[in-house]
């Protein structure tokens, strides 16, 4: 009996009836890796930081996370953390770096030009020690909100921040990436309006950190596109997009859930499927960084690679 062909019990539904999601209890976000192979990861929902080891013992890292979205490393082995405003309240609207030897916890910044940040979503480092991060809000509510720009930022090594991207350049950015040399930096342009933007931007990087030849690399259409990114050692873009079940008028379910991989010209070589609604974000650990982790609604997936992820850290010899 082949199941995949059951048809619905249609004279049993109400006409015109469809599937929706009543509510959710876990987003499952921002997955990294440290030198030991233990794997963080928030849970949007519920507030928290996650610590999972390489023998699946899972634990609450923070338990109080001020929202925390996106996670990376820095080349010193300190977490970075994007500390939100988005999915219930507590968000603390900053970026901050906690040194795991000693748990202290340091705000790298949490106002732009004395204005309050919206809510500071993924973030990544440069071999510069350059902390880049993007700053959107995709809550309905924007009384909170203390600028009217949704932007990408720059942390120098001296702590000065800059703007580096924002409207009309790109809508609304989300995920983003940097090559190994620093010299090209990815962003993802991920808007819920009808007709939003659904597309991944190259940008050239100046040593001052301004961008410039702003280009297309992959547009996702009208489907929920990009969310999180990562490169591989090949150069490669490895993007979490794609939905089951659209969530509102600007979004339909023709991207679906899933990993996709696309050249830095833009070739589409493949989709991961994710059997699960939401595809968020993803990191790449293990031996050789081959093995890819994906964090999607409650869930955290692994897949065996053939290729190596790129990281800043840890240095790939301590994953031989």
């Amino acid at each position: 009996m082949d199941l995949t062909r059951t048809p619905s019990p249609a004279n049993l539904l109400a006409p015109q009836g469809a599937t929706t999601i009543a509510a959710r209890t876990c987003l499952l976000e921002g997955p990294a890796f440290d030198a030991d192979d233990n794997l963080f990861f928030s849970d949007i929902f519920g507030n928290r930081i996650y610590r999972l080891t390489p023998g699946n013992d899972l634990s609450i890292f923070r338990a109080d996370s001020g929202r925390t979205n996106g996670n990376t490393f820095d080349a010193s082995g300190r977490l970075i953390s994007c500390e939100g405003a988005e999915q219930g309240p507590g968000g603390r609207r900053r970026v901050v770096r906690t040194d795991l030897k000693t748990d202290r916890v340091e705000v790298l910044t949490d106002r732009y030009e004395g204005r309050r940040y919206n809510s500071p979503n993924d973030v990544v480092v440069d071999v510069h020690g350059c902390v880049w991060f993007t700053d959107p809000y995709y809550e309905k509510d924007r009384s909170v909100l203390e600028m009217d720009q949704e932007s990408v930022y720059r942390i120098d090594p001296s702590g000065h921040v800059i703007r580096v991207l924002s409207q009309p350049q790109i809508e609304r950015p989300n995920g983003l990436a940097i090559t190994p040399d620093a010299r090209t930096l990815y962003v993802i342009d991920s808007h819920t309006r009808p007709g939003g933007n659904r597309k991944v931007w190259a940008f050239d990087v100046a040593e001052d950190g301004r961008l410039s030849n702003q280009r297309l690399v992959f547009d996702f259409g009208r489907g929920r596109g990009g969310d999180g990114m990562r490169l591989d050692e090949q150069g490669n873009l490895w993007i979490a997009a794609g939905v089951l079940f659209p969530r509102h008028p600007g979004e339909n379910a023709d991207v679906p859930p899933g990993v996709y991989v696309i050249t830095p010209g833009g070739e589409l070589l493949g989709r991961i499927p994710i059997p699960e609604d939401l595809c968020t974000n993803l990191a790449f650990g293990g031996p050789g960084r081959k093995t890819l982790v994906v964090t999607a609604g409650k869930t955290v997936y692994k897949v065996p690679l053939a290729v190596s992820g790129y990281a800043l850290y840890p240095p790939m010899q301590a994953h031989r």
